[in-house]
């Protein structure tokens, strides 16, 4: 059977599916690998199944050896591997569309939510055991109804929370690099900062996109406004976003990816008016699930039935492969 390296612990039954039809040596524990862990795992293989935690280089790609046909990146995101090199090893890289395109954009909603309505604020204020009573004042949030929301980013994601908050009664901007067939309207990113109530992340992790919420972009958003990061944690300067709370530049901000992940900005963590979460956005049974068989087709397409995967990021890399 074809041998394969996985990076990580799988939701059953995809460990048992990968069994039926691979060799497989998976690393132990919910650790990731380590750099040597990963390249002497990697070595001598003929497909790997990695998450985003791990990096895939030229180095990888040559420690694996020529026998690396295929690598099944366990994320929809793939700037965690070099496409470009591993094309031309002829190396197929595929990723996983779509599956977790509404369990992230839910989890989106869900931290505007708790941020306008202070949820997880209140509830660090119960555990400390704060003097309270009801009041017609008393941790007063916002709605959504009637609150622009802006969308940087309009692909599946972009697009599932722009629905969304539609069906919360919000009015939906967005900015992207090129028109998109919308029924919102399209702004420049400088507009829809200036504009919106909710700005909502969801453009990919390039050289572009890092840190495309600097001090300037955050110094552009409106004093009420709010911050949500679903989609990679270095499209925001976390440093600059700090400094822009404690000024009260913007009113708040939910993240659920940071720039150092796991690592989280220590200055986030003294703020009541910041909701974080530990990368949770397709964390449900039914979209890991989801992920882990769509690696595991891109795996059996290219190594046990001769074909180009549906989801391969580089086709290119198929037909260069021998």
């Amino acid at each position: 059977m074809p041998s394969v390296y996985v990076s990580c612990r799988l939701p059953e039954p995809i460990p048992a599916e990968l069994a039926r039809s691979f060799d497989v040596t998976a690393h132990p524990g919910d650790l990731p690998p380590t750099r040597e862990e990963l390249l002497a795992g990697s070595a001598g293989r003929d497909g790997l199944l990695v998450t985003p935690l791990e990096r895939i280089d030229a180095e990888l790609l040559d420690a694996a050896g020529p026998r690396l046909r295929v690598v099944a990146n366990h994320a929809v995101g793939y700037d965690n591997v070099d496409v470009a090199a591993a094309t031309a090893r002829g190396v197929v890289v595929a990723n996983t569309p779509g599956v977790l395109t509404r369990a992230t954009a839910e989890l989106t909603l869900t931290l505007v939510l708790d941020l306008l309505r202070r949820v997880t604020e209140g509830d660090r204020f119960l555990r400390r055991r704060g003097p309270w009573i009801w009041s017609p004042v008393f941790m007063l949030g916002s709605g959504l109804d009637g609150k622009t929301l802006g969308i940087v980013g309009l692909g599946r994601i972009g697009r599932a929370v722009a629905q969304l908050g539609e069906a919360f009664g919000m009015r939906v901007v967005y900015a992207s690099p090129r028109p998109q067939q919308a029924p919102w309207k399209r702004l420049e990113l400088a507009e829809l900062l200036a504009r919106a109530d909710v700005v909502s992340l969801h453009c990919p992790l390039t050289p572009e996109t890092r840190h495309l919420v600097d001090a300037q972009a955050l110094a552009a958003m409106r004093p009420s406004a709010v911050l949500v990061n679903t989609t990679r944690g270095p499209v925001v300067d976390e440093a600059a976003l700090v400094d822009a709370l404690r000024a009260g530049t913007i009113a708040g901000a939910a993240l659920d990816v940071y720039e150092r992940e796991p690592e989280v900005h220590p200055g986030l963590l003294e703020l009541e008016q910041v909701v974080l979460s530990p990368h949770l956005g397709s964390a449900t049974v039914e979209t890991r699930v989801a992920m882990g068989r769509l690696c595991v087709e891109a795996l059996e397409a290219v190594l046990l039935d001769g074909r180009c995967p549906a989801n391969a990021l580089d086709p290119a890399a198929w037909r260069a492969a021998p």
